[in-house]
């Protein structure tokens, strides 16, 4: 599934390459629907929260997409090609057509509708609206292990499993923390690791943690590189151990457990302690 930086960059394409656009609209897969009311108007703005994106049309018409695990839209600025049956929604103008296929959700929205799914969602470290004490106090709710509660998407929005792994090894901390139990100069190193990897991937399209390999390919120069995420039994690069990758709520979970610190919650929890938070 797209991380949040993914779906920032699409946002950032449709502002400065279909806004102003009035768009012809059909569903290839016969939903005609949401084609029906979208086809002859205008697009006027384009917003992403997290992992969803929002488009305006004329006439207060709200585009609601969520691409899921399986979602991809494809651009062509001329020459489209037929679309498969597959394509939920094309827009074609003179320039710019956009076909969609895949996605989760493809829905028209009310005001008060896309007011209330926002409303479910987290603080997005993309956005410039974004308050770190909001996200804080959502992220730190109960014991569920800091790593699973990184990927719930109404605490934090838009990060996924490269971001919660790459971001919990920058600023060194153990995953399986308790959410309650994270202590607020730690959360503020946790976010401004998040917004850092996140904006880089706006930016480039593709995330480079500090301190990663150098790729094993010296001609590559554009690829993804992490410290942690994929990287279950090679070296850390930071201690030289071995990274581990374990499974958290059906997903793989890497980390450095020397490195984060998960080499002494390990002995301390052999320990009688307080509960900290409920």
């Amino acid at each position: 599934m797209p991380e949040g930086h993914s779906i920032h960059r699409v946002a950032r394409v449709h502002r400065r390459w279909l806004v102003g656009r009035r768009f012809t609209a059909d569903s290839p897969q016969g939903r005609a629907e949401v084609a029906r009311v979208l086809s002859g108007r205008a697009l006027l703005n384009v917003d992403a929260h997290g992992k969803h994106l929002f488009h305006t049309f004329e006439g207060d018409v709200r585009l609601h997409i969520h691409l899921g695990l399986f979602g991809r839209i494809r651009h062509f600025r001329k020459d489209a090609p037929v679309p498969s049956p597959a394509c939920r929604l094309r827009l074609a103008s003179d320039g710019a057509t956009l076909h969609l296929s895949g996605p989760s959700a493809c829905e028209l929205l009310s005001l008060e509708e896309e007011a209330t799914l926002r409303a479910r969602l987290g603080e997005d470290p993309l956005r410039v609206d974004a308050s770190p004490d909001r996200a804080y106090a959502r992220l730190t709710r109960g014991r569920m292990p800091l790593a699973q509660a990184l990927l719930d998407q109404g605490r934090i929005a838009g990060v996924g499993n490269i971001v919660r792994a790459e971001a919990l090894f920058v600023a060194r901390l153990p995953p399986l923390l308790p959410a309650c139990e994270l202590e607020r100069d730690a959360f503020d190193r946790l976010w401004s690791a998040m917004r850092a990897l996140l904006q880089d991937g706006v930016r480039d399209g593709l995330i480079v943690t500090p301190g990663a390999p150098p790729l094993p390919s010296p001609g590559r120069k554009r690829a993804e590189r992490f410290c942690v995420y994929g990287r279950a039994g090679l070296p850390c690069p930071r201690c030289g151990g071995k990274v581990t990758g374990q499974p958290l709520a059906a997903r793989t979970l890497y980390f450095c457990a020397a490195c984060q610190g998960v080499d002494r919650m390990r002995r301390s929890s052999r320990k009688p302690a307080l509960a900290l938070c409920p």
